[in-house]
């Protein structure tokens, strides 16, 4: 595994393979720092804190960017000052490395 996930691109998952176990989400979930296992391992998510709403916007303004680029896509909710970002395959119905390649891309559009 390459450690460096935010240097890789996403590549198109069309289903028909397993979700990652619970093992291997815990493995990458190691190299995407402030990311949480969530759903019985299902879903990844994370909170994001910003000082004014405008901020938070932006934010979620890049990771829709960054989204389309690379065709994996999260579920995003945000309000004044805060972001909840969390990744999953939804055709695999869990997690796939492209998560977790966009947690630690998600990481970099904050500093984190």
């Amino acid at each position: 595994m390459n450690d460096d996930l935010s240097s890789k691109t996403c590549t198109p998952c069309r289903g028909g393979i397993p979700p990652l176990t619970m093992d291997e989400a815990k493995g990458y979930l190691e190299r995407a720092p402030g990311w949480a296992l969530v759903d019985e391992g299902r879903r990844i998510e994370r909170s994001f804190s910003f000082k004014n709403f405008k901020d938070a916007l932006d934010f979620v303004a890049r990771i829709g960017n960054l989204s389309e680029l690379e065709g994996h896509h999260p579920d995003i909710s945000f309000g004044w000052g805060w972001a909840k970002v969390s990744w999953q395959t939804k055709k695999i119905k869990g997690l796939h490395e492209n998560d977790f390649i966009m947690a630690a891309k998600t990481n970099e559009l904050t500093g984190a």
